[in-house]
């Protein structure tokens, strides 16, 4: 920002210069300087919106401890509170039976994750997802839920969504008479260490291309301008 504010500084000089001048020669330097602010506005909105979109969600999972091979029914989701990824056992699934969903504009649907059939004395974990469950009737349809090769979770991160999910659990209490003492919330996934690493290559590679396009367009700009200069009559 610095260096952009000091080439502009330079630029006005020289375009006062440039007015004075009878033979009105141009600068490139009023033209340096316009290029480094959307150089600046185009790096500062791309980039919050790559790291929004995808490092952020990378640098928080990562901030949270992997877990693998959990069984539901010996752990507490008091023991898991720094959880983001985990692996559970072998026959583990979600029992849609025991479903639900709170509406609030959108559904918030969530189903207990089990181990076989047994009947667990706390539910304190579940998969979550939204506007995947009619919120009426046990009807979970949210991503891998019937996926056979589905066996971990993603740590659900929105702290605006959390109410919500834990409402629906509450219901889910209250209509099947379970109890979940200690919630944890996440993303059904097939292999989610896999997909955590795939947010960092997404977002690796947006910064890489949006750096090559912005210099096919600098290059462009510069091209346009020297094409224009020379037009006018100026070397």
């Amino acid at each position: 920002a610095l260096i952009v504010l000091t080439t502009g500084i330079m630029a006005c000089t020289s375009s006062s210069r440039f007015f004075s001048n009878p033979e009105r020669e141009p600068t490139w330097l009023a033209f340096l300087f316009l290029s480094m602010v959307v150089a600046l506005a185009a790096a500062f909105i791309l980039g919050n919106g790559n790291y929004s979109g995808n490092m952020q969600r990378y640098y928080n999972m990562r901030n949270l401890n992997n877990y693998s091979d959990i069984s539901v029914s010996r752990m507490r989701g008091q023991q898991l509170m720094d959880a983001g990824i985990i692996g559970f056992t072998n026959g583990t699934k979600l029992d849609i039976s025991k479903s639900s969903g709170f509406k609030n504009q959108a559904i918030y649907c969530v189903a207990p994750i089990t181990v076989g059939d047994e009947t667990l004395a706390t539910y304190d974990f579940w998969a979550v997802g939204k506007d995947c469950c009619s919120g009426t009737q046990a009807n979970f349809h949210c991503p891998n839920f019937n996926n056979p090769h589905a066996n971990g979770g993603l740590r659900l991160m929105s702290d605006g969504d959390r109410p919500y999910y834990r409402l629906a659990v509450q219901q889910a209490e209250a209509t099947y008479n379970i109890k979940a003492v200690h919630p944890l919330f996440f993303e059904w996934i097939v292999e989610p260490a896999a997909e955590v690493d795939s947010w960092k290559q997404a977002g690796r590679s947006e910064y890489l291309v949006w750096i090559l396009s912005y210099l096919v367009f600098q290059t462009f700009l510069v091209a346009f301008a020297a094409l224009l200069f020379s037009k006018m009559g100026f070397n």
